[in-house]
């Protein structure tokens, strides 16, 4: 019976981190691939999908990719030819790789939209013997729109398995005290490193629409949370949350940070810092809509000093999130 039994690898633990997404390059046709497969996620787009389909692919579809291809151009690293969001979370794993160090864990990325896919990632650590599988979605807060659609993501691969492995998701961490003390150190390294003071702190997250807010999705309530607690650990500056990233018509959640950049001049702040806590890395939404459009409102509004504290990235103090996944005992 040996003799004819499959070779099949097992005993092993699996992490995978688990990000947005990224397109491969800043060409047209890989943005349009990349927004393609984002936009047609019916946890993003809560609306009828037939209509949606043909509104995506006749219209958005053909002028959306030129202006979101522009942004990329920006913040792109040449060096590495990636986006921030992939060089970070690429190195975060590798960081996580460096603090467990062990033969049976095996640690890798994956991304939500674009490559590496998770259908991808877990059939690698599944044909490499892990059968059991911690799933950390790199969003501190949940929302449908975000954790939610990469546990679907997840579950569908498994319904192609035969030997599925057992899994661990780690839904959200908006309050876990490694994270919030990160984030405040964040900001006090900031504030050392710049020759003005600031008058105001602001917590900018990606917004979401409010009827999803409305029909129960707890993340606007997260958000708050995050920022309470931040203020709890730093008094020394005041703090207010906000919420970026509108698309589309309809009512999100407010205040819209594009607006409040606008206005802070006439109510007498002129000296500002940004903080984007819900970003485990870098990326289009933070270097791009917060650095360098939102500077741009703020300072052509009036404002004199302006400055964006980077997410926790790669950063050793702790290991960014990655301290999430780390066991109570050691792993062996």
């Amino acid at each position: 019976m040996k003799e004819n039994h499959p070779n099949i690898k097992y005993g092993k633990t699996g992490i995978l981190l688990i990000n947005l997404g990224t397109p491969d390059s800043t060409s047209w046709w890989d943005i349009r691939k990349y927004l393609k497969e984002f936009l047609s996620d019916k946890r993003v787009i809560e609306v009828n999908p037939v209509l949606w389909q043909i509104i995506l692919n006749l219209f958005i579809l053909n002028f959306r990719p030129s202006k979101t291809a522009h942004a990329y151009k920006k913040i792109w690293f040449k060096e590495t030819n990636e986006s921030p969001l992939r060089y970070y979370t690429r190195h975060q794993t590798q960081k996580l790789k460096q603090k467990i160090k062990s033969e049976n864990v095996l640690i890798d990325f994956a991304m939500r939209y674009g490559n590496p896919s998770i259908k991808s990632k877990l059939k690698q650590l599944k044909k490499a013997g892990c059968e059991n599988i911690i799933i950390l979605p790199l969003y501190p807060q949940y929302a449908a729109a975000t954790t939610a659609t990469v546990c679907d993501e997840v579950y569908r691969t498994l319904m192609q398995m035969r030997w599925q492995p057992s899994l661990q998701v780690i839904p959200h961490y908006e309050s876990e005290p490694l994270y919030i003390t990160s984030l405040v150190k964040s900001i006090e390294k900031k504030i050392k490193n710049i020759n003005w003071k600031p008058e105001l702190i602001i917590t900018s997250y990606h917004g979401i629409p409010k009827k999803y807010f409305d029909k129960g999705d707890p993340y606007h309530c997260y958000c708050h949370k995050t920022t309470r607690l931040i203020k709890e650990k730093f008094n020394l500056i005041d703090i207010q949350l906000t919420f970026q990233s509108r698309f589309g018509p309809q009512e999100w959640l407010a205040p819209y940070t594009d607006k409040t950049l606008k206005s802070l001049p006439e109510k007498g702040i002129k000296n500002l810092l940004i903080i984007c806590p819900g970003f485990a890395s870098d990326c289009v939404e933070t270097l791009e809509e917060i650095d360098i459009q939102g500077r741009e409102i703020f300072l052509s509004s009036g404002g004199k000093n302006f400055d964006l504290i980077p997410c926790l990235n790669d950063s050793s103090d702790p290991v960014s999130y990655t301290h999430l996944t780390l066991p109570t005992t050691p792993y062996v």
